[in-house]
């Protein structure tokens, strides 16, 4: 008797704690922040169908312009009042990491992520931006950079169109035969090549000649030989080969269009900017998109480029089902048409698919970026990265600064080591 009354309780008591556990899982509200309020409309309706395979759970989304998405949340994480899952940028995912805002995701990654059905490269590429072992945060979109090219003008010039395997020399050919005063009045009116010093303009070349421009070790500014390389074959571009334009020259022109109005045959930027030249070009002119050309140092198997992420809260009360809705928000939940043209979904089902190919669209090479997105991603995010690398206050001090100026006709050995003594202050104040 005494033991049916004592199995009698123990029923009642496991009842009460599974179905009490329940009755809580089945009203959960989760808050979720995102930075692209364009795409509210299809956020909203991956939440509507979350939520209606996860009865009582509710998802409230906050959908802000980058511009505020940043200064509410490091206000919310600074009185640890973070949403339960929000948007991480690569650009800042070392320093929430390091700071204890995010949580740690590594167990949930090994135990649910099925490696063949996401780009698995773009979780360790989170792992190394962090500076740990860990992963923080599951991406959910990569953007790289490519070689965008006119078509027309290559086969105005009899050229080739560049392909995997072109190198510099085969570049520099090319931007060569491009460049052209068409009208006779001593004047370029075509150039062969666009940059200025932007770092989806720069960092390219150097990862494509296995260089870098961070000592990891020392967290230092501290270019190796191969970065320093790809440097000075860019400068050389516009001050001896005369193929590029001075930026300076270019001003009162959005840099995007430079390329799409024609006044380029070649450019290389991310590869976000397809939609850009679809606006911009139209049906004027035929173009493509190639890889970025290698140096003699070869890195065949790397590419420039981060991932988007989706992260969780260190704070949330509600880490299982946070869990769960961040696995669909980068995956199942999602479809094509919540990514603009030239980014690329780590689902492997998305990007893989033919939709993902837009065949009949310009450029027909965007089967490239699926090759693209299976390649190890690097990039030279720190602490502290949009200050040394020249943005916002620091445009003119900065790498980006630095090299503009080189480009429009300063001293290298003057405006160089002015640069590298200001970035490597950056960095000491953020890794001491």
């Amino acid at each position: 008797m005494k033991r049916a009354i004592a199995l009698t309780l123990a029923f009642l008591a496991l009842s009460a704690f599974v179905f009490g556990s329940m009755a809580f899982a089945k009203n959960v509200t989760l808050n979720y922040w995102m930075w692209d309020p364009q795409l509210s409309d299809e956020v909203h309706k991956l939440i509507a169908k979350f939520e209606s395979q996860n009865s009582g759970v509710k998802i409230e989304l906050t959908a802000m312009a980058p511009k505020d998405y940043w200064t509410k949340i490091r206000i919310a994480a600074s009185t640890k009042k973070l949403p339960d899952v929000f948007n991480m940028s690569s650009g800042y995912l070392e320093e929430w990491a390091q700071k204890g805002f995010l949580k740690d995701l590594t167990d949930y990654v090994n135990k649910d992520i099925d490696p063949n059905k996401y780009f698995i490269n773009l979780f360790d590429a989170g792992k190394a931006i962090s500076g740990t072992d860990k992963y923080y945060a599951v991406p959910f979109a990569l953007v790289t950079t490519v070689l965008f090219f006119n078509k027309d003008m290559f086969d105005e010039a009899g050229l080739e169109y560049p392909n995997s395997n072109w190198t510099w020399d085969d570049f520099l050919k090319a931007a060569k035969a491009l460049t052209k005063d068409k009208d006779g009045d001593g004047k370029i009116d075509q150039w062969g090549y666009w940059f200025y010093g932007r770092y989806a303009n720069i960092e390219p070349w150097i990862y494509r000649n296995s260089g870098y421009l961070i000592n990891r070790k020392k967290m230092r500014f501290e270019p190796n030989e191969n970065a320093m390389d790809a440097i000075k074959f860019l400068i050389s571009l516009v001050k001896e080969h005369k193929v590029a334009p001075e930026p300076k020259l270019m001003s009162g022109i959005r840099a995007k269009d430079v390329f799409p109005r024609g006044l380029a045959a070649m450019w290389i930027d991310g590869s976000w900017n397809i939609r850009n030249c679809r606006k911009v070009i139209g049906d004027k002119f035929r173009w493509g998109i190639a890889e970025v050309p290698m140096g003699p140092h070869k890195a065949p198997d790397v590419a420039f480029g981060w991932p988007d992420f989706i992260a969780m809260s260190k704070f949330t009360k509600h880490t299982d089902i946070a869990w769960k809705f961040i696995k669909f928000a980068s995956g199942e939940g999602l479809s094509l048409d919540m990514y603009m043209a030239g980014k690329i979904p780590s689902y492997k089902p998305l990007t893989l698919s033919e939709a993902f190919l837009e065949k009949g669209k310009q450029p027909a090479e965007k089967g490239l970026l699926v090759k693209m997105a299976a390649k190890k991603m690097l990039n030279s995010f720190t602490k502290g990265w949009s200050e040394w690398r020249g943005y916002g206050g620091a445009e003119k001090m900065g790498l980006n600064g630095a090299l503009d100026s080189i480009l429009n006709g300063e001293s290298f050995d003057k405006v160089w080591p002015k640069a590298v003594e200001y970035i490597n202050k950056v960095l000491a104040r953020y890794y001491k």
